[in-house]
């Protein structure tokens, strides 16, 4: 019996291993934003490593999609639950947001003079890069969740509305909308089998999770404003922050700036050169948190402040995400629902193909040669293979010689 526990807790330790080392390397590789993420997260783990399959995804995508939150880091909580359970979720998050969090406070506490001896172009290949990934991801999950007149047409009819509403309730909408649309029109009986994307049957540690969340959203504002208490006030600002927003890291930069600036927490002008700072950091743009703990003018700051305020903010995505997969997971067995996710997969294309456009595209294609640089890394990627991080790295040395 001693053997068989030994051995179970090896196996344990090893996927935790697995699975802090392989969002470790995208943390430290992944540039381009949330969009650029997901793609990153579909080349490791449904193409390489074959965690899940391409179905699972999508409806993990969509499910983070329909959540608040950071959407890639949330995919990435799931996909790391799915493997250790809580503690491989916390693996994941704490690989892939570890290196840009560091990156960030590195600079808030006074190493910024480093990017000054740097030049720009680097920064110009990695979104360059990014266009190749994204394009990529569309190629892959296209041709496998978009495939048919039918879901092309929904596909494309997200992608119209998305581009024409540019909120995140226009994409709640859409999706919302999609599902609809698949649940009446879309063939559910023959969707081939699917993956579990999460573990099953723990549900009662989603209610835990989703209790948790609420019971934290009412009662930090009570909290801080019973005991005025800077740490308390920091961890509330940033744990609603991230409660109540969708779309993403950029989204979030006016409730962090109306909590921080005129607090006196950070300046206006070090809140934008943090800003400018998480641009060029791979990873999640929540992330800017860590900057914004660091550099404030209240106590704690530094290092502890950095970590209250990185936990805060992700916090309650996660919590979001790990209450709803067990639910999640039992409703997408029902044909009804299988006809209803066909259709938010095709939307997810949809809003995917919708962001290559704006930003991904609009913010990297200027020139000719930009065009030339983005299909050059497209073709190492979908048709050499390499791996992103070597295209990741090529493409900023390219750019900062001149070739883009």
């Amino acid at each position: 019996m001693n053997a068989t526990m030994s051995q179970s807790a090896g196996s344990r330790l090893a996927n935790l291993s697995e699975v802090l080392f392989a969002f470790l390397r995208l943390g430290v590789t992944s540039f381009g934003g949330p969009v650029a993420h997901l793609g990153y997260f579909r080349q490791e783990f449904v193409v390489r490593r074959r965690w899940l399959d391409e179905h699972a995804y999508g409806d993990l995508v969509a499910l983070c999609q329909f959540l608040p939150g950071p959407a890639s880091s949330q995919v990435g909580a799931a996909l790391g639950y799915s493997r250790g359970g809580f503690l491989g979720a916390a693996a994941a998050w704490l690989g892939f947001t570890l290196p840009s969090a560091v990156l960030l406070v590195l600079f808030a506490l006074g190493l910024d003079e480093l990017s000054g001896r740097l030049g720009t172009g680097w920064l110009h290949g990695l979104k360059l890069v990014a266009v190749a990934v994204v394009a990529q991801a569309l190629w892959g999950m296209g041709k496998t969740l978009a495939a048919g007149r039918e879901r092309a047409s929904l596909a494309v009819a997200a992608t119209v509305a998305v581009t024409l509403l540019p909120s995140s309730l226009g994409q709640v909408l859409t999706i919302a909308a999609a599902g609809l649309a698949g649940w009446r029109f879309l063939d559910g009986s023959a969707a081939p089998p699917r993956e579990a994307a999460a573990p099953a049957d723990r549900r009662i540690a989603g209610i835990w999770y989703l209790t948790l969340f609420g019971v934290l959203l009412v009662g930090l504002p009570l909290l801080a404003q019973w005991t005025r208490a800077y740490s308390v006030e920091l961890v509330d600002g940033f744990f609603r922050a991230g409660a109540l927003v969708f779309g993403g890291g950029h989204v979030v930069l006016p409730l962090l700036q109306a909590q921080v600036v005129p607090a006196g927490w950070v300046s206006a002008s070090n809140f934008m050169a943090g800003y400018g700072a998480a641009q060029a950091v791979p990873g999640p743009l929540f992330t800017f948190a860590a900057f914004l703990g660091a550099a404030s003018t209240q106590s704690p700051a530094g290092w502890l402040g950095a970590g209250l305020a990185l936990v805060a903010i992700f916090l309650p995505g996660f919590l979001l995400v790990l209450g709803m997969l067990p639910f999640w997971n039992r409703l997408r067995h029902y044909e009804a629902m299988r006809r209803a996710m066909s259709g938010v997969n095709a939307a997810v294309v949809g809003l995917l193909l919708a962001a290559f456009f704006n930003p991904v595209w609009s913010s990297a294609i200027a020139t000719p040669r930009d065009f030339c640089f983005a299909t050059v890394a497209f073709l190492l990627l979908a048709f050499w293979k390499a791996p992103p991080w070597l295209v990741v790295v090529l493409g900023a040395i390219g750019a900062e010689i001149g070739l883009a």
